[in-house]
């Protein structure tokens, strides 16, 4: 059985070493939110996943959820779960006060949602597409449905989803074929299937609300002729109270390689109910809010698989006893020295490790930004984290789930034929995580995302907040002599320097011939990806330097030798990745078809 406890110390930080926390107190709302509550919340919210959530992790897959004439009912000790999570408030977090929300900074959510995601991913899907629904209501719904929904979602006992894909169209929602006929009294009903829905149908809450994209009988063709729906299971009153049962029902849950807790739902609307949220035919820039909480949410999908898979694979490779060391028994009284002497086990933790750390630092760095674009009162300190948020969404949903694979891949190598075995549970994470590299976006879509619509977005404005303070940040550090530091620098600047190199060929390529931009995307954002975390590892890396002869010592060093790994060992795929970018799209595109 899988073990797991809360990273509350390196969390730490990450959000007051790493970043200056009175940046947080600094924004309006938020002047309460100091160390010390931040910190109760973090080790709260592990008590009560580790004691509620990780316990129910393997049982709920195991066991899945069971669909009977149009019902789903989710694993056992689901319903109790989800009942303790919203009586203890995490469902309201991050939301609004004036519907019954804590009003807590996004920063904080988002370190609680990685811990969740680490105990239990299959859970987390519920509250998380009702966070989706509800940020998705609050900025486009009218009045009168913020009044009567939200206060229900933020208690939790009504639930959200998103209704995008259909049989025939999944990334190319211009296609879908959903209808929506306007009725007398202001109404639409909404006559279409969706399929891959998450949270479609449960029991866990008494309501669910559904955001359904649809076309109206008079829409333009594609993508900008589609408009957003608020379609309710059970009809609602006036007063919030419930009404009749609306037309939607599931048809089917989907049979899935992992997170087999969360119900995967074929959706069948027949005429039903729906009221229009936002403008017509502009229901995708709607859908946009949903999708990118949704998208973030999924980064931390990856980076609680990540977490979770090295802490188990570092205790497996202590005390599992395999082989003598290379130079010699490090243990000649016991019969076989433990897995982490090897190399090549070493090079696997290490890998994890690096990854882990690094992407918790860009998940803070993130949400900290996600947090000033909507309260920071300065207009252009606001567009600048707006910029920087649309910049690194795809980002952060594409490669920390990419890590989120590897590293689980990696955690059953350590544990090898082990890991192949149920009863370990490394291989549950190996599944779990692979979804997160395809909804929300595919991560070849993020990566066309980044390239194709982030870049050249207002001449480029998107790229300058992260170019500009990377370089900046450079040319403070040329002067710094320190030994210790110096080649950190100097990696940083020839790593950052290939990123600016190929930025500025994949601008002027792309002019010429899209597909140039498409048969680098992929290669662009891992390479965007690396540059960065190597950015925040310099970052930690003086900080640890100040600070490792103290009574951490032990933490800040290993901070300093995981960031020489990263380094030494990671960074340098950078010169290949720009090799690969370099030699252009020819050998994709001018490959005959028929031959594949």
């Amino acid at each position: 059985m899988p073990t797991y406890q809360t990273p509350l110390r390196d969390m730490r930080f990450a959000y007051s070493e790493l970043f200056n926390p009175a940046d947080i107190q600094a924004l309006p709302g938020f002047e309460e939110v100091n160390n010390e509550l931040v910190e109760t919340i973090l080790e709260e919210a592990g008590k009560f996943c580790e004691s509620v959530l990780q316990p129910l992790n393997r049982s709920g897959d195991e066991e899945g959820c069971q669909f009977e004439n149009g019902a789903v009912t989710t694993p056992k000790g689901f319903k109790q779960a989800y009942q303790a999570y919203c009586e203890n408030g995490w469902g309201a977090l991050t939301t609004n006060p004036e519907y019954g929300g804590q009003g807590l900074p996004n920063t904080v959510g988002t370190m609680v949602e990685e811990i969740i995601c680490a105990t239990n991913m299959s859970f987390g899907m519920y509250p998380g597409l009702t966070h989706g629904a509800y940020n998705a209501i609050e900025h486009y719904g009218t009045a009168e449905m913020k009044a009567i929904y939200l206060p229900k979602m933020v208690e939790g006992v009504w639930s959200g989803t998103m209704c995008l894909t259909e049989p025939h169209c999944g990334t190319d929602l211009g296609l879908l074929r959903t209808k929506a006929e306007p009725q007398a009294e202001g109404s639409y009903q909404i006559t279409g299937t969706k399929i891959f829905i998450s949270s479609g149908e449960h029991d866990l809450t008494e309501n669910i609300i559904h955001l359904v994209l649809a076309r109206l009988p008079d829409a333009p063709a594609g993508i900008k002729g589609i408009s957003l729906f608020l379609v309710p299971k059970f009809l609602v009153n006036a007063d919030a109270s419930l009404g009749e049962r609306n037309t939607v029902v599931c048809g089917a849950i989907e049979h899935k390689m992992g997170i087999k807790a969360s119900s995967t739902c074929v959706m069948n609307f027949d005429a039903a109910t729906g009221y229009l949220v936002g403008t017509p035919n502009k229901g995708m820039q709607a859908m946009f809010v949903m999708m990118n909480a949704a998208r973030l949410g999924v980064g931390m999908q990856g980076l609680g698989i990540s977490e979770v898979a090295y802490q188990n694979a570092v205790i497996y490779a202590k005390e599992r006893l395999q082989g003598r060391s290379l130079k010699g028994a490090i243990y000649p009284d016991k019969p076989a020295d433990p897995l982490v002497v090897h190399p090549d086990i070493r090079r696997m933790l290490l890998t994890m490790r690096a990854y882990t750390e690094g992407n918790r630092m860009l998940a803070v760095w993130m949400a900290r930004q996600l947090d000033v674009s909507l309260h920071a009162t300065d207009p252009e300190q606001q567009q600048t984290a707006e910029d920087f948020v649309a910049l690194m969404t795809p980002i952060v949903k594409a490669f920390m789930t990419d890590c989120g694979s590897e590293i689980a891949n990696l955690g059953m190598q350590v544990y090898g034929g082990h890991g192949f075995i149920r009863e370990w549970g490394m291989e549950q994470f190996v599944r779990d995580a692979r979804i997160s590299q395809i909804y929300e976006g595919t991560n070849g879509v993020q990566a066309l995302d980044l390239v194709g619509r982030k870049m050249p977005a207002h001449l480029g404005r998107s790229l300058r907040p992260f170019f500009h303070e990377v370089s900046e940040y450079l040319s403070a550090k040329q002067t710094d002599q320190r030994p210790e530091v110096q080649p950190f620098v100097q990696g940083l600047a020839k790593a950052f320097g290939r990123l600016q190199t190929v930025t500025a060929w994949l601008a002027e390529k792309s002019l010429g011939n899209p597909e140039e931009a498409g048969a680098a995307a992929t290669d662009y954002l891992r390479l965007f990806a690396l540059v960065t975390l190597a950015y925040l590892w310099l970052r930690a890396v003086e900080i640890a330097l100040e600070k490792r002869a103290g009574d951490e010592a032990l933490f800040y060093q290993a901070k300093l030798d995981t960031a020489r790994f990263y380094y030494e060992r990671l960074l340098p795929q950078t010169g290949a990745l720009m090799s690969i970018i370099l030699a252009g799209g020819s050998s994709l595109m001018s490959f005959n078809a028929e031959a594949f």
